[in-house]
């Protein structure tokens, strides 16, 4: 809501991409996939199972590892409702000189004698649709936001006449006068890529996280073999992650062996020549969108992995 009101009061695209980020992978993370259960804290590190909540009594907001089904303070999981309501309100604006497309979903937009049909398979796939259902005689001017995302992809804009020109982040438009029929395309490079956080935060120093779109990824213990947790997962940033089945991302990398057991009362330092972990072993460690996760019983999971040599 915050971004939204920046948005409408500078015009900013980056707000429009703050309030996509936060309703992809926070918002979306929050209910459970039968939409009975919620998150009230966004975790982006799991490192216990822990266990299955109550359902005939509220649950601590923060102590679960699963979604519950109700808490002692329940103000979130009627915010999420509010807002799924309200989802329509940010795809859009208008003014004098036309519309803006902030939010990318399917949509009919009707003002100002101009009604446009969007379609868009968004963000699984990055082609998004502008057919010109109605418009006036004049120019006006059509504005799609391109995602902060792209940056190191290739993004195109492709007119009504096959004309096609490369975007960068910000914002794409297009002035004329349109007639029914037209239609605008927006190609976006959807694809698995590598993120790194700033280095000044000392949490996640030497770790990488993917982004497909504008979709954060996570290893969950579910998808790991031998019952290992996510803190097995070291990946391999000099390698490209790619597409997997069913949504899913491969990341190259290697897991710590099998059977690992800590001592979480030994002291947690040691001298380089004493034993370590167990050798690692070469592997493609399936992630699943950061939204998707505890939705197949208690887990572990990271968003930010370490990688290979850390």
């Amino acid at each position: 809501m915050l971004s939204w009101r920046l948005l409408l009061a500078t015009g900013e695209p980056r707000f429009a991409d703050l309030a996509e980020r936060t309703l992809f992978n926070v918002v979306a993370a929050s209910p459970a996939e039968d939409g009975r259960a919620f998150f009230y804290a966004n975790t982006l590190h799991r490192r216990r199972r822990g266990t299955v909540p109550p359902a005939d009594s509220d649950s601590p907001r923060a102590e679960s590892s699963l979604r519950a089904p109700w808490f002692a303070v329940s103000c979130c999981p009627t915010n999420v409702a509010r807002t799924l309501a309200v989802l329509p309100a940010y795809l859009a604006t208008a003014s004098d000189d036309g519309i803006q497309l902030h939010q990318y979903a399917d949509a009919e937009i009707t003002t100002g004698g101009i009604a446009l049909r969007v379609r868009t398979d968004y963000p699984s796939g990055g082609t998004v649709s502008v057919r010109i259902a109605r418009s006036p005689d004049r120019p006006w001017t059509l504005s799609l936001r391109v995602p902060a995302w792209t940056e190191g992809g290739t993004a195109s804009l492709v007119d009504a006449d096959g004309t096609r020109r490369t975007v960068t982040p910000g914002t794409a438009t297009v002035t004329r006068a349109f007639r029914p029929g037209d239609e605008i395309r927006l190609e976006l490079p959807v694809t698995p890529r590598w993120i790194a956080p700033d280095p000044r935060i000392d949490a996640v120093r030497g770790t990488v996280a993917v982004q497909r779109g504008p979709l954060v990824y996570c290893a969950e213990s579910v998808d790991l073999p031998d019952g290992r947790e996510a803190d097995a997962v070291r990946v391999d940033a000099h390698a490209e992650p790619a597409d997997g089945p069913d949504g899913t991302v491969v990341a190259p990398g290697e897991l710590a062996g099998p059977g690992e057991q800590r001592d979480v009362r030994a002291w947690p330092y040691r001298s380089p020549g004493q034993a370590g972990p167990s050798p690692a072993e070469p592997h493609g460690v399936v992630l699943v969108p950061y939204h998707s996760w505890a939705n197949r019983g208690p887990s572990t999971m990271r968003v930010w992995l370490p990688t290979t040599g850390h």
